[in-house]
């Protein structure tokens, strides 16, 4: 035989009961192999009619301490980690009645899932710390040269597949491989606890401290695990090689939301690029700010048309008539189902090239349609609810990690410095504005009219220009779609500098401005605001975006 090992003795303790009966009646049944089991799992193949050795059997020692201690044993560690080719090893286990097991099935205690949950306490995350699974793992790991261990239930059946071909025995390569997959397992939890425990005792510190009110207290220390989810054609150029990872830790069930862009289904079209999670994930990311009907189309980090309406084709025809010559090639994300009228409407009307449509559903009609365009990215969230509570860049060195900009400001908050107060109607623009304008690139500007995106101003390195692109944008948008140019509502990411980004903005048709203030010289744009007649609201919150 070689390095392939017969199985004879299988010890087996699940959480994830999927799978194990059926896998453990094979071992028995097809190969003879004798169970031993724990506790829960011992029942469900009792039940199933599978005979079963009780752990305690076979250590001779109950299990205790409302089952923390039942498999920390010399009998199972030992019969772990004999080496089959020592003789003092094979010598000891006689000596000591040790009879030595084959394979371990373990998977662990839901830690993960448990500290997830909004109102865990620390009591009950705690008592979900697997102890005795993971140290049967990793011994049954380490000895791999002998011993098979499968951690996870989708290795069943290529491991029974295996023992068919090879009389009840598993190959070296595969128990390697198997091991691997343990320690990254286990190395996954202990990142997830170790996570959860550094970010639950830095926010208690926090209270203690009268820190209460911070959304994300940064831990003193922060260990991440991701796994690699698939391989992309190249990066961002062809010559950098790339790929996707999905966190498998305590920091993703911060950094991901209730809706995630990593792990949506991808319901037809070619594997998505580097390039296409980028905007795809801003895209995503701008229209979830919307609770009403809405949809943003994004080109190149940039929101180059965005609307809100009363459905999300009125929304889709308003956003792309914001700027039809940047929408070719662009993402188009939508918060709620996409009906086929929407997808009419960009396929065939306007027959708009699209890399990427993303939103939570599609009706089957609009999905039979997308059909025709096999090449189209199709991408179902299953919902559109909720943000990410983290978000993390690498630098030379090192991580930034913050906490998500989302708007949440209260508009009853906001102040209002000028003489001319905004009407209801350039209310709901500024709102809809100051949503958006997060999205784009700093310096930002954007100019909304009737709950539209039609100007933006991204990344210029002063104010003053930015604000003269998102105006020129705007008129050549208003001039386009047959509307008259004026009664703009604009958004600045953060404050006026000086007063000349009001002289701009007033000399392009804007009656009203929402921006941050704070500026050393608020008083000077609160002076030009009123000698052109703009009404002008302070939200007291800046939203960089760079």
């Amino acid at each position: 035989m070689g390095t392939d090992r017969k199985i004879s003795r299988a010890l087996i303790s699940v959480t994830d009961k999927t799978g194990i009966v059926e896998f453990a009646r094979s071992l028995a049944d097809e190969y003879g192999v004798q169970i031993i089991s724990t506790g829960g799992t011992a029942r469900v193949l009792e039940e199933a009619g599978i005979s079963v050795t009780p752990i305690e059997e076979f250590t001779g020692f109950p299990e205790m301490m409302d089952g923390r201690v039942k498999t920390l044993h010399p009998k199972v560690h030992g019969g772990l980690l004999c080496r089959r080719d020592s003789e003092e090893h094979m010598a000891e286990a006689v000596k000591h009645g040790i009879e030595l097991i084959d394979l371990v099935c373990v998977n662990l205690y839901e830690f993960e899932k448990t500290v997830a949950a909004p109102d865990v306490t620390f009591v009950d995350a705690i008592e979900h710390i697997d102890i005795g699974g993971p140290s049967m793992l990793r011994s049954a790991a380490k000895n791999n040269d002998s011993v098979t261990v499968v951690c996870d239930p989708a290795d069943y059946a290529s491991v029974l597949a295996e023992m068919s071909v090879h009389a009840g025995c598993t190959t070296l390569g595969t128990r390697r491989r198997l091991a691997a997959k343990v320690y990254t397992r286990t190395a996954a939890y202990d990142t997830a606890i170790s996570t959860w425990l550094n970010t639950y005792l830095t926010a208690e510190d926090a209270k203690v401290n009268g820190e209460d009110g911070a959304s994300f207290v940064p831990p003193a220390a922060l260990q991440l695990h991701l796994e690699k989810s698939q391989d992309l054609r190249y990066g961002e150029n062809p010559h950098q090689t790339a790929a996707v990872y999905r966190f498998t830790d305590g920091f993703g069930t911060l950094a991901s939301s209730g809706s995630p862009l990593v792990g949506a289904e991808q319901v037809q079209g070619k594997p998505l690029s580097y390039n296409n999670f980028l905007d795809a994930d801003a895209a995503w990311n701008a229209v979830r700010e919307f609770d009403e009907p809405a949809v943003v189309i994004l080109k190149h980090q940039n929101p180059c048309g965005s609307a809100a309406a009363d459905d999300v084709t009125e929304a889709y025809d308003r956003a792309y008539a914001c700027d039809p010559k940047s929408a070719f090639g662009g993402i188009v994300a939508v918060n709620r189902e996409v009906p086929l009228s929407l997808v009419e409407h960009f396929a065939d009307r306007d027959k708009l090239f699209v890399e990427v449509l993303i939103a939570p559903s599609f009706t089957p009609e609009a999905l039979a349609r997308l059909e025709k365009r096999p090449n189209l990215r199709v991408l179902a969230t299953g919902g559109a609810e909720g943000h990410a509570q983290l978000e993390a860049r690498t630098v030379d060195g090192g991580l930034l990690v913050q906490s998500v900009d989302t708007v949440e400001e209260d508009p009853s908050t906001f102040t209002f410095p000028t003489m001319r107060k905004p009407t209801d109607a350039e209310m709901e623009d500024l709102i809809f504005a100051w949503r958006v304008c997060k999205t784009v690139k700093s310096n930002a500007i954007l100019i909304a009219k009737d709950h539209a995106g039609i100007g933006m101003g991204p990344g210029q390195p002063n104010r003053v220009d930015s604000a003269l692109l998102a105006c020129q944008r705007a008129e050549e948008a208003c001039e386009r779609m047959g509307m008259e140019a004026g009664g703009f509502a604009c958004a600045s990411d953060a404050f006026f500098p000086f007063r000349d980004n009001v002289d701009v903005l007033a000399a392009h048709g804007v009656t009203a401005i929402i921006q941050p203030g704070g500026s050393v010289r608020d008083d000077e744009s609160i002076q030009a605001c009123d000698d052109h007649g703009i009404a002008m609201v302070f939200t007291g919150t800046r939203h960089f975006r760079h």
